[in-house]
């Protein structure tokens, strides 16, 4: 029997962003790889993610944003990680986000950013790298 459990990734989508196909897709990608998979829905408060994230002891968090407020939302969520004593937890974004953003997201504690058309076994590469089982 082997010793390693799944890896564990909450996919979730803050804001007020009503598109959710490219997280699915995501998500379809990461549990086809063999990873757990929670998926929290559409207009997520940072509040709510967080919670979610410490609830089911998950080692990674996916944000997929379009909406523009990834430079609220995100530094929001790493905000309240840290004060959940939560910021082991990896947190990578997706969608549309300037480059000229990504070293400030970066900065604010994101571990990664995958523009769209990132293919999805780069993802899951990533998560495998930084996630230890």
């Amino acid at each position: 029997m082997s010793s390693s459990r799944k890896i564990r990734v909450l996919v979730a989508k803050p804001g007020l962003d009503g598109h959710d196909r490219g997280a699915k897709v995501v998500a379809r990608a990461l549990r086809d790889a063999g990873m757990e998979v929670i998926y929290t829905g559409l207009r997520q408060t940072p509040e709510m993610i967080v919670r979610a994230a410490v609830d089911e002891s998950v080692d990674v968090i996916g944000l997929s944003i379009l909406s523009g407020a990834h430079m609220a939302l995100f530094p929001r969520i790493m905000e309240l990680l840290r004060e959940e004593g939560a910021d082991d937890i990896i947190v990578i974004g997706g969608g549309i986000i300037p480059e000229d953003d990504v070293p400030e997201l970066k900065k604010a504690g994101i571990a990664e950013i995958f523009g769209p058309g990132t293919p999805l076994n780069e993802i899951v590469d990533f998560i495998k790298d930084h996630v230890k089982v």
